[in-house]
């Protein structure tokens, strides 16, 4: 069931893209030949107006061809207002960037159902008080309720957490309830080796505390829900770009690259952990397609859009020389990128 899950979540990430692409080229009167979930052969079509309806026989993709869209082909002049490659430069730009920014758009969607059906969360109670740490020093037991650092509410142990990382040998004035009395505590997080997610050392701050276990599920409302969704999207696009950054600094291993086996076996893991960790990573996903398919290589949405600024820049289309040889390279990346990450995928499962 797991599996199967995958496969349906894959594929309405690629629906979810190609869907941004037709609804652009509709409202811009482009005729739209197919619509296709995958590659490759046809495994179900359906046409229906002027548009046909295609499942593929490979699920690793999928396309929207439009009329007129290729540079060598031939467009009837009666066909012409409707051919992708009349139209207005704004308006292929459009067409073009549609795909990534739904894919935004249902990330933004996503999260936020994720927050209104609520996210489990750890309690800010403590575990257990590591001995000659801040905390043990300044009398913090075991079963404390961290309910106030320096004024601000704490309502989870994340929150906690937050604060304390970046109050190395800052005084924090903290408040704790202990049965029915509430505590004032002053605590100097001590300073500690620690890495990021990059795997890079920082200088972190600690107290010596470890959470109870204790949890509850955080709701929260449709707006506040909306917003912090937003805030989550944002926050994962810096990530990515800056993962990109370091990836190309040698700061991030470039076996971290994964391609669809991944992908797939990450989805199916997360289903199995329920509904909250599967939407969150379908989430994810969603925006790192988003942002790969803005990257400035040819073939991909970014390089067409590169194109079309290159072009508004200079005022005139590109050769089609210019271009066909921006494709050939574009897609010599691409498919060296691809063959790498199938390489990652496939040397991951050897290694278990």
């Amino acid at each position: 069931m797991s599996a199967l899950i995958a496969v349906i979540a894959f594929g309405v990430l690629v629906f979810i893209h190609e869907l941004g692409h037709f609804i652009f080229a509709k409202i811009f009167g482009v005729y739209v030949e197919k619509f296709s979930i995958g590659f490759g052969p046809k495994v179900f079509g359906k046409k229906i107006g002027e548009t046909e309806y295609l499942l593929s026989a490979v699920p690793l993709g999928g396309y929207v061809k439009m009329y007129g869209e290729n540079p060598d082909e031939t467009v009837q002049d009666s066909l012409k207002d409707k051919a992708f490659n009349h139209k207005k430069l704004y308006q292929k730009s459009l067409i073009v960037f549609a795909g990534p920014l739904f894919n935004y758009i249902f990330a933004i969607l996503l999260f936020w159902f994720v927050f209104i059906i609520g996210v489990p969360t750890l309690k800010p109670v403590i575990g257990e008080v590591q001995k000659d740490m801040p905390a043990a020093m300044a009398d913090i037991k075991s079963g404390d309720v961290i309910v106030n650092i320096n004024g601000l509410e704490i309502k989870s142990w994340d929150d906690m957490a937050k604060i304390i990382k970046v109050s190395a040998n800052k005084p924090l004035l903290i408040k704790i309830k202990r049965g029915e009395d509430i505590l004032e505590k002053t605590v100097i997080p001590q300073t500690a080796k620690s890495k990021n997610i990059f795997g890079e050392d920082i200088d972190i701050g600690l107290l010596g505390i470890k959470p109870s276990g204790e949890s509850f599920i955080h709701r929260f409302g449709p707006v506040e829900s909306f917003v912090k969704a937003n805030e989550k999207c944002y926050e994962i696009v810096e990530l990515t770009i800056l993962g990109i950054l370091k990836m190309f600094q040698r700061v991030v291993p470039a076996d971290n690259i994964g391609g669809p086996i991944m992908i797939f076996q990450m989805t199916k893991d997360a289903a199995q952990f329920g509904l909250t960790p599967l939407l969150t990573f379908v989430a994810l996903i969603s925006i790192n397609l988003a942002i790969l398919n803005l990257l400035p290589i040819p073939v991909l949405d970014g390089g067409h859009l590169l194109i079309y600024a290159i072009e508004a820049i200079i005022r005139r289309p590109l050769s089609e020389k210019a271009k066909s040889i921006a494709i050939r390279i574009g897609m010599s990346f691409l498919i060296g990128l691809m063959v790498f990450a199938f390489y990652n995928d496939i040397m991951r499962i050897f290694r278990g």
